[in-house]
């Protein structure tokens, strides 16, 4: 499955995708400028945060907030 379609199925299931893509980067960059709605993205880069680092993180994400409160945004990590 490509990036947009990701991106679309998970907004469709209100859900936001945990990624170390480039690509969906840039994919949900032109639909922030596009003013297209997307579900959000969390991106972390593989050589700046450990695996564990990242699960930490995105279980604070996870349990801090809403998916409402990812909605058309780009999530970097570490946090």
């Amino acid at each position: 499955m490509n990036d947009p379609a990701l991106l679309d199925r998970a907004t469709e299931l209100g859900r936001a995708l945990f990624t170390q893509d480039d690509d969906l980067i840039a994919e949900a960059t032109r639909r922030q400028k596009e003013g297209v709605t997307f579900g959000g993205v969390i991106y972390s880069h593989q050589l700046q945060i450990s695996i564990g680092a990242c699960i930490n993180d995105l279980e604070i994400i996870s349990k801090a907030g809403e998916p409402e409160d990812l909605i058309n945004r780009v999530q970097f990590l570490p946090l």
